[in-house]
């Protein structure tokens, strides 16, 4: 868990399953798994199995203990639809997510497909918001898998963005998060492409968020696209009151 994240579009951070394997070209550089190798190193308790994936149930009801309602990141070092993950214990994160219904949920997967085989047998309450993450042209397909759910909030993370997505269908699609790779060893994104997604969603009037240029120094790379910030959210942010 971690509160006031350093990650641009949410407040905080929660965990309940730790750990994950690479499906795809954007998994390479996985900065949840450099975090975890650092955490295993000092002791945390948590990452005792360093990035191999960890159900952590004493971690499910921590956000009933947070009364301020803020947006929350779901397994931002780990994916909650990974096939090693069970689905009664998927059903015990989106119970939970319900429970604590005075906040935003952010869940976020590559593994669009068992996220769309998964669907029918969660309950979807309004405050849980579903993403996947598109790195490039061969992983559009997780978007119709996105869109094949009864989530109230659907959105993409183009991140990190390795190639150019053209006439992407932003159809019954909320939210567009973009960015670059960041790290060392980062691959570069070609402004164009950037540009290209920024325009598609104007035109499309899809919130867009553009979260990082990225590189070796992330923060002199800075944010600012086209002369500006853009830190667009979904209109209706509302969640169930009571």
């Amino acid at each position: 868990m971690a509160k006031g994240s350093g990650i641009e579009w949410t407040e905080s951070t929660w965990n309940p399953v730790t750990g994950c394997t690479k499906v795809s070209p954007g998994c390479k550089h996985c900065y949840a798994e450099r975090m975890a190798a650092r955490l295993h190193a000092i002791g945390q308790p948590n990452y005792r199995n360093g990035f191999e994936l960890t159900l952590q149930p004493q971690m499910l009801e921590l956000p009933l203990r947070w009364r301020k309602p803020q947006t929350v990141f779901v397994n931002s070092m780990s994916d909650l639809f990974h096939d090693r993950v069970p689905l009664d214990y998927v059903q015990r994160v989106f119970d939970v997510m319900q429970r604590a219904h005075w906040h935003r949920f952010q869940v976020l997967t590559k593994r669009a497909e068992r996220l769309a085989d998964l669907a029918s047998q969660l309950h979807w309450a309004p405050n849980i918001w579903m993403g996947v993450s598109v790195e490039s042209d061969r992983y559009r397909a997780r978007i119709d898998h996105l869109r094949s759910t009864p989530a109230a909030v659907k959105f993409l993370s183009l991140e990190p963005l390795l190639g150019p997505l053209h006439a992407l269908d932003l159809r019954d699609i909320d939210w567009v998060i973009v960015g670059g790779e960041s790290g060392a060893n980062a691959r570069p994104m070609d402004p164009a492409w950037a540009l290209d997604l920024r325009d598609q969603c104007r035109r499309a009037d899809v919130p867009f968020f553009f979260k990082q240029w990225g590189g070796k120094n992330k923060k002199v790379a800075g944010r600012v696209l086209d002369g500006r910030t853009w830190d667009e959210m979904p209109a209706s942010l509302e969640v169930r009151a009571g």
